[in-house]
């Protein structure tokens, strides 16, 4: 679409620019010079001798921010690797990601964070930011140095894809994260009620003969994590709450003052358990797809602000484990490259929510969240920004895909409202 790769210095004029931080959308233009942001101008043209990219039917917003996405690389690069999973990310919109811990070697030792940050570098394609494990080797028994992990680069501190059991370990982990100012992202499923399940418990898993995680599986663990935050103090964030009730508990522990917050996922604000009906592997998720009270319950905690963010949950799986029978298939699916357009579509389009708040939940709340640079439209700022045509129809088809992996269950999908590319510090990304 725009061939703009080798331009350093120039002005994107007359987008209507998505400010979070001033929480509107205003016509105007904005000069980079160095990789940052130069100069915003409210207005649609600009007289210069620097080059001009006409802009004027895009929206331009900060480059989005995920909290929560998974890379593979070390260790699982048949699936995804740091440069395939940038380059999805970038298509999607986002110039910072998070990694996860669980790749193989765990990231519970300084040189596996410097080995991810260094392989960032060289990419090139948005900013990784590095989640370590809280306990040694995600086994959920002795915890980490985190002092060490804060010193090499890690933003919070997580054993995602597994729940810390033992409650004495956890309450010591928020307490030692609390030291150093670290937040612990935590993954909150029973594993004991959610043991060999294969989708959400209920009417549907009944009918496809399907064994079922119960909502009490994430509801009894994000209610004693919710009281493990409050007695320490620590700062406490849910990752893709799934269910009614887990909206509920978050809600009633932020009244209660407790430092938490939440984020959902693209595919549990707008898909439910009904579409299991064909056995598609790239359905299965963990936390399941769960009920449409439990969709209805999520769009509303993000209206009132019970979920602060939306994050992907990014899970590359090879095509050849997921072509397999249902019960064997691993969790997860893709969904950076995917999120915007999925949100605006189901959410922005149908009126649930407006663009500007759509480019909160995916730029400013989930940067806020874990103190991450980014997020934001300003001068000095570094030029991490996303140009979006919310007005395009177009359909995901397979080959557009940038990640390693394929495994997503929208493709074909019809979607209203389509990213262009980013800027990462003013270097352009095409992603059509």
């Amino acid at each position: 679409m725009i061939d703009w790769k080798d331009k350093r210095e120039f002005w994107i004029a007359g987008a209507r620019i998505a400010d979070p931080e001033a929480e509107r959308i205003r016509v105007g233009s904005v000069c980079v010079q160095k990789g940052r942001i130069a100069e915003i101008v409210w207005q649609k043209s600009v007289e210069t001798d620097l080059p001009v990219l006409d802009a004027e039917r895009f929206v331009l917003a900060p480059g989005f921010v995920d909290l929560h996405a998974h890379l593979r690389e070390p260790g699982y690069e048949e699936k995804e690797t740091i440069e395939t999973g940038s380059a999805a990310a970038a298509a999607g919109g986002y110039t910072s990601v998070v990694c996860m811990a669980n790749t193989n070697p765990a990231i519970d030792d300084p040189s596996v964070v410097e080995y991810i940050s260094c392989r960032a570098q060289q990419v090139g394609r948005c900013r990784v930011y590095v989640a370590g494990a809280l306990t040694k080797g995600r086994l959920g028994e002795i915890i980490n140095e985190y002092y060490h992990l804060k010193r090499a680069g890690v933003v919070a501190l997580s054993d995602d894809g597994a729940y810390v059991t033992n409650s004495q370990v956890m309450r010591s982990a928020l307490e030692y994260a609390n030291l150093h100012a670290l937040p612990v992202i935590s993954h909150c499923e029973d594993a004991f009620l959610a043991s060999s399940s294969q989708m959400n418990e209920g009417y549907t898993s009944t009918r496809l003969g399907l064994k079922g995680s119960p909502a009490a599986a994430e509801e009894i663990a994000v209610s004693r994590d919710c009281m493990l935050a409050q007695l320490t103090g620590a700062r406490l964030h849910v990752a893709h709450v799934s269910t009614a009730g887990a909206v509920e508990l978050v809600r009633r522990a932020k009244k209660k003052g407790t430092r938490i917050t939440a984020e959902a996922t693209p595919h549990h604000l707008t898909l439910d358990d009904r579409l299991l009906d064909g056995y598609d592997a790239n359905l299965k998720v963990n936390p399941p797809l769960r009920g449409v009270k439990d969709v209805e319950a999520l769009r509303a905690g993000l209206l009132d602000g019970t979920i602060d963010c939306v994050a992907t949950d990014h899970a590359p799986h090879s095509e050849i484990d997921k072509d397999v029978e249902f019960d064997e298939a691993p969790a997860g699916m893709i969904g950076l490259e995917t999120a915007f357009a999925q949100l605006h579509t189901e959410l922005v389009a149908k009126g649930v929510i407006d663009l500007l708040d759509l480019v909160k939940l995916m730029t400013i709340k989930p940067a806020a969240t874990l103190g991450l640079p980014g997020g934001r439209i300003a001068r000095e700022a570094p030029a991490d920004l996303v140009l979006i045509d919310p007005a395009e129809e177009w359909t995901f088809e397979k080959r557009l895909i940038r990640s390693r992996s394929k495994n997503t269950p929208l493709v074909g999908a019809r979607f209203t409202g389509r990213v262009q590319g980013v800027f990462l510090e003013g270097k352009w990304q095409s992603a059509v």
